[in-house]
């Protein structure tokens, strides 16, 4: 039962970060340039990007925590027994790419936010939305990777 809860908030957590992501980036900006000038585009996405990072935080906590304890779960279930712990390689791969995932996410949170607030202050649109340019390439980035993660997962399970 522990087991299953850890494994509901690691993919609850997974499904808002990715889904965010892939909001942001499909629906929210292309919408927002579409209809508004630039002073405004700069104003929403700050408002929605700092509401977006605050739940993305808790996101890469609760995937963290509940990964480390899902992983030491599994140890301690296959020591108990007098077993070997081999990792699967799905799961490596996992950690290794959510690692990454934590750096760009740092870097945008950061270096590259930073940048939109201190615009948004000087009214200077156009480093408003060069910074949101950036953001939105390393977000990209990260998108492609999350989404590469859940399928990886889900044919590492399917073997």
């Amino acid at each position: 039962m522990l087991y299953a809860s850890l494994k509901a908030i690691h993919l609850l957590a997974v499904v808002a970060w990715v889904g965010g992501m892939f909001f942001m980036l499909m629906c929210l900006r292309p919408a927002a340039h579409e209809v508004l000038e630039p002073p405004a585009r700069v104003r929403l996405m700050h408002a929605t990007l700092r509401r977006f990072f605050r739940i993305v935080g808790l996101a890469v906590l609760a995937v963290f925590l509940s990964g480390a304890a899902m992983i030491a779960l599994v140890w301690r279930d296959r020591a108990g027994a007098g077993l070997a712990f081999n990792m699967p390689l799905d799961w490596y791969a996992m950690v290794g790419l959510f690692l990454v995932m934590l750096v760009v996410y740092a870097h945008v949170r950061l270096a590259l936010f930073p940048r939109v607030v201190r615009a948004l202050a000087a009214q200077a649109w156009p480093d408003g939305a060069a910074a949101l340019g950036a953001i939105r390439w390393e977000v990209a980035i990260n998108l492609v990777l999350g989404i590469f993660i859940v399928v990886l997962v889900r044919l590492g399970a399917a073997a």
